[in-house]
Formats: structure tokens, C-alpha cells, sequence
């Protein structure tokens, strides 16, 4: 009977046991089912969370879009900078007085147009009155000789002069004679015509102005010529300054790392803000071999053309140089490349004019509202070439209820 009792009771506590492990099994199943259902796997996630990159657009949309071809567009390799206009000093000449004196009259004002020769202003020189005096002195001298070797002459022969006073007379009047050429040479240096040269003789008076001319055709860039001012030759500053204005200098400092890429003789296209629609064009005339420690740039002077003389010294200007000749290079209008918030560059493509997809792209140059596509995409593609930005938003916008 005990020996019963106990069978009974171990198979009591086994069956207890097999019902408490199906129990759990199903608790841990039922469990598992709801985590399954609470957190999908990783590749749910994932295609639920997949951003949607392409598009269907309804004929209504597709008249907000251009589509084309991408095409190849001729890119001008170029670095831009900042620069400044200024007279070219290789075609600017300070007027400074031949010899020094006082300014007695100024001719000419900032700004004028002058042409070669043309009188700037006059100085009252002591040089010039010392030569003009010796001028006239030297034609009184040869008119006496020349008076007294008429006279012997009349007398020779008559035992009133002897052949050796004749001489002497002779002599005389060929020494004033060539004392006068000297003195007319040394007047003409100071700019004085024979003219007038003659009418100081004839009047026996001095003309203390000397006028100084312009050397050159140009405009007066500068102006420091008040009446009394004591002008000397090479003495700073000049009265007067007159630069041919038909070519101006640009000087732009250009980054060191740029420095390799240019070379003497280079186009450059020059813009200012005056005239926002003209391009002055111009070539680099030289690069200076300094570089300056502090900024590491080093500077550009470009010759421009002006035939106008619409650039003023002093105007900021910005300027182009090709470096190189134009690269043939994939390209898409600047319209079809939207820039994501993320900094990459996106365009969207499509097969059938329909479907559109977004696209990643690689960029390069810019020029003329053509955009260089390094990667991404490849001639003949069909890609939106005007609306790309009502492509992107739309895929932005919140998916309506």
C-alpha cells in the first residue's frame, strides 16, 4: 500500500511539473509574439524608415518642370580676386621745370586733357633771365663790331688804320658773332623760339617767363602748382602729373597657392561697380616675386584696357584670370542642382518623363548658369533642368492625411 501511494504521487508531482513547463512555454511564446509585435526586425526598420526618393508626377505637375538631355558645356578654368585701379605709372610723367624758379601762372587744371607740347605753367627763372641777359648783351657786342670793322675797312688804305687794326677788327667782329650763336643756343635750351629770340634783341627786353610743356598726350592726374611756389627740378612734389589714361593698372594680391597657376601675358576680365554690366579686358603685365608674410599673397598687376577712361584710380574691382584652357566636361543647367540641407548636391532624372528619381552628384566649375557634373550623372541622361527645387520639396513635404 505505501509502495502504491508513493507511484502515486510521483506521478502526480511529474504531471504538475509537465503542465507548469507547457504553461511557461506558452507565457514565453505569448511574450515573444507581443516583443515581435512591439519592435519589428531590423530590416522592417529599416524599409520603414528608408527615405522615398522618387516621385510620380500628375500632368498638371510635370508643367512646373523643364526636362533635357544632360549635355557637355565648355568650362573656362579661372581664378577670381579682389583688386584696385590705378594710372599706370609706366605711362604717367611727373612735370618737373627744366631749371628751378618761381611759378607765376598756372595753365592748365586737374583733369584737363593736354596734348604733347601744350604749355602747363610758367616759372619766372633767374637761370633764363641770365641767359636772355647774355643774349642781348652778345648782339650789342657783334652790332659794334660789326660797326667798327666797317669803319676800318673804309679807312684802310688811307694811313687812318693800319692793315693790323683791320685785323683786330676782324677779329673782334667773329668772336661777337659766334658769342651770339652761343648765347641764342643757351636761350633756345630754355624753350625760346628764334622769334622771340629776335623781338628780346629788337626790344633790348628780357622775358623771364619759362614755360613748361606737357612731354605727353594724357590727362592731369595731378595738380600742385600755386602762384609763388618755388618749383625746382626732381624736388617732390611735381607741379603738375600727366598720365595717358587709355591704360590703366589693376593690382590684386593673389593667394600663394595660386601663384604657380598664372603667367605673364594671361587674359583677365576686370569688373567694377560702377559699371556692373561692362567687362574691361586686360592682360597680366607682371607678377612681383615678393610675398607678404603676413596675408602669403603676392601681387598681380594687370594692364587694362581703357580707351574711355571710365575706370578711376582708387575703384575696387574684381577680376578673372584664366589659368588654362577650357576644360569640355559634363554639365547640367544650375537650375537642375539643388543643394540638401546636408551639403550635398542632388538632381533628379527620370526614364520616362514621369519618374523622377533623386540622384546624388559630384560638382565642379561654375560659369554661365552651367553647373560641371564630376559624378553622378552622364550625357544623354534625361534630368530636370529647370525646377529641381519643386522636385525637393515636394519630397520634403509631410505626406498628407
Amino acid at each position: 500500500m505505501k509502495r502504491r501511494s508513493r507511484s502515486k504521487k510521483t506521478m502526480t508531482l511529474g504531471l504538475v511539473s509537465i503542465v507548469g513547463l507547457l504553461v511557461i512555454t506558452v507565457i514565453v511564446k505569448s511574450e515573444s509574439g507581443k516583443s515581435e509585435a512591439a519592435n519589428p526586425s531590423r530590416d522592417v526598420k529599416a524599409a520603414a524608415h528608408d527615405p522615398v526618393t522618387s516621385l510620380e508626377l500628375t500632368p498638371s505637375q510635370l508643367t512646373s518642370i523643364k526636362i533635357q538631355p544632360v549635355g557637355t558645356f565648355l568650362f573656362p578654368v579661372e581664378k577670381d580676386t579682389v583688386g584696385t585701379i590705378s594710372f599706370a605709372d609706366d605711362l604717367s610723367v611727373q612735370v618737373f621745370p627744366s631749371y628751378q624758379g618761381k611759378i607765376i601762372k598756372a595753365l592748365a587744371e586737374l583733369g584737363d586733357h593736354v596734348q604733347k607740347g601744350q604749355p602747363l605753367y610758367l616759372i619766372e627763372s633767374p637761370d633764363l633771365i641770365q641767359a636772355e641777359s647774355t643774349l642781348i648783351g652778345a648782339a650789342a657786342t657783334l652790332d659794334l663790331t660789326n660797326q667798327e670793322l666797317k669803319r676800318a675797312r673804309e679807312l684802310n688804305g688811307t694811313n687812318g688804320v693800319s692793315e693790323r687794326e683791320l685785323e683786330q677788327a676782324t677779329s673782334d667782329q667773329q668772336t661777337a658773332e659766334g658769342a651770339l650763336k652761343a648765347a641764342r643756343d643757351a636761350v633756345r635750351v630754355f624753350g625760346k623760339t628764334d622769334a622771340e629770340m629776335d623781338q628780346m634783341i629788337a626790344s633790348r627786353k628780357i622775358d623771364p617767363a619759362l614755360v613748361v610743356r606737357s612731354p605727353i598726350s594724357g590727362q592731369i592726374t595731378s595738380f600742385n602748382a600755386p602762384i609763388g611756389l618755388l618749383a625746382q627740378p626732381g624736388n617732390p612734389p611735381a607741379p603738375y602729373s600727366v598720365a595717358d589714361v587709355a591704360v590703366k593698372w589693376m593690382l590684386a594680391d593673389v593667394v600663394e597657392a595660386d601663384i604657380s597657376l598664372l603667367r605673364v601675358g594671361e587674359p583677365v576680365a576686370v569688373r567694377v561697380m560702377a559699371y556692373p554690366d561692362r567687362v574691361f579686358q586686360g592682360k597680366i603685365s607682371k607678377i612681383y616675386p615678393n610675398v607678404d608674410p603676413n596675408t602669403h599673397r603676392a601681387t598681380v598687376r594687370s594692364e587694362i584696357a581703357d580707351p574711355k577712361n571710365e575706370l578711376r584710380p582708387g575703384m575696387l574691382a574684381n577680376f578673372v584670370i584664366r589659368i588654362q584652357k577650357p576644360v569640355n566636361a559634363t554639365a547640367i543647367p544650375a537650375s537642375g542642382v539643388v543643394r540638401e540641407p546636408d551639403g550635398t548636391m542632388t538632381a533628379w532624372v527620370t526614364t520616362d518623363r514621369h519618374h523622377f528619381s533623386q540622384r546624388v552628384i559630384k560638382t565642379g566649375l561654375r560659369t554661365d548658369d552651367q553647373v560641371q557634373v564630376l559624378e553622378g550623372l552622364q550625357p544623354g541622361e534625361l534630368a530636370v533642368s529647370d525646377g529641381a527645387v519643386f522636385l525637393s520639396n515636394m519630397l520634403a513635404a509631410p505626406p498628407s492625411d
